[in-house]
């Protein structure tokens, strides 16, 4: 369907992201006959997991066979997939100029930013190498597999209190790591008393455990806590700062907002899809805001091609 003139050569949109995000967005608009460029930078927020969970009829898929089987089925519709990070991104009147790392430049007439969220995680020496093994930041990813063991939880204030709650869904045997002093409200901590929840206020010096297995917390007085996961709520930072050149907005809570039905941004003709967006972190979830942005997407083309 794309059309032949001088005037709208090129990409009718380029996907930011090789993500479940992008490849879903990217497998609706090739199959609406659109010429379609999904840039893949490589960075993955999922990078460190083992499995993804949660995904219907992929559950416990390594996310790497994911982006690998998304990649396979975008075949047949003439995707064009490149390995390759956009380094900026302008607009003009009627279209976008993206320019890749190492300088090419394309133009677009739609852009979908599916690229992310990057995970701020706390200096706790051990925790790199448990991360993604024994060391999550969703319940709903890997709470699963955590379940019925000694939990711990990393957080400080209200956000480390709901989270060692949410956690009692797995486990009757859960500790809540505050890494200093807890400063709890009275009703916060009688309600983790009630729940049988334990607080820790020491200093963590170090996890332990091998082949990135948590065997426990070790504090800086010395003692230790026997523990079979930890459960964190991260930092979260968008993983490109193109929306933010293109005057979308974007805020700490609610990332890439949307202004209008199907992923549309503030900006006309940008669509976000996925993590960047901040609604609910799942790869289910991104893969299907990317198929809902896909046909934001194409319903956009049709109206300018069909006037």
């Amino acid at each position: 369907m794309s059309t032949s003139t001088e005037e709208t050569r090129g990409y009718d949109v380029i996907i930011v992201g090789g993500g479940p995000a992008g490849l879903s967005a990217a497998l609706i608009l090739g199959r609406c006959r659109r010429r379609v460029l999904v840039c893949d930078s490589g960075r993955y927020r999922n990078d460190a997991a083992v499995a993804m969970h949660g995904f219907l009829s992929r559950d416990g898929i390594a996310p790497s066979e994911l982006r690998r089987l998304g990649r396979e089925q975008l075949e047949p519709y003439g995707v064009e997939i490149r390995d390759v990070a956009v380094a900026d991104v302008r607009r003009d009147a009627k279209r976008f100029e993206v320019t890749l790392e190492g300088g090419e430049r394309l133009r677009s007439r739609k852009l979908l930013l599916a690229t992310g969220l990057v995970d701020r995680l706390p200096d706790l020496p051990g925790l790199p190498a448990m991360y993604g093994t024994s060391v999550h930041h969703c319940p709903y990813c890997d709470g699963w597999e955590a379940r019925e063991q000694p939990i711990g939880v990393y957080g400080q204030g209200c956000t480390g209190v709901a989270l060692a709650l949410n956690m009692k869904t797995w486990s009757d045997d859960v500790i809540l790591f505050t890494d200093g002093p807890a400063s709890l409200s009275r009703s916060d901590a009688a309600r983790l008393a009630r729940h049988g929840i334990g607080v820790r206020e020491e200093r963590i010096a170090r996890l332990e455990g091998r082949d990135g297995v948590l065997e426990r917390v070790v504090l800086e007085d010395g003692s230790a806590v026997e523990r079979r996961s930890l459960f964190l709520k991260t930092k979260q930072e968008q993983g490109s700062e193109l929306a933010r050149k293109l005057r979308c907005k974007v805020t700490e809570e609610r990332g890439v907002e949307t202004a209008a039905k199907h992923e549309e941004t503030t900006c006309e003709g940008v669509f976000v899809a996925g993590d960047a967006s901040k609604d609910v972190l799942l790869a289910i979830m991104a893969a299907a805001e990317g198929a809902d942005a896909a046909f934001g997407v194409n319903c956009a083309l049709q109206e300018e091609d069909l006037l």
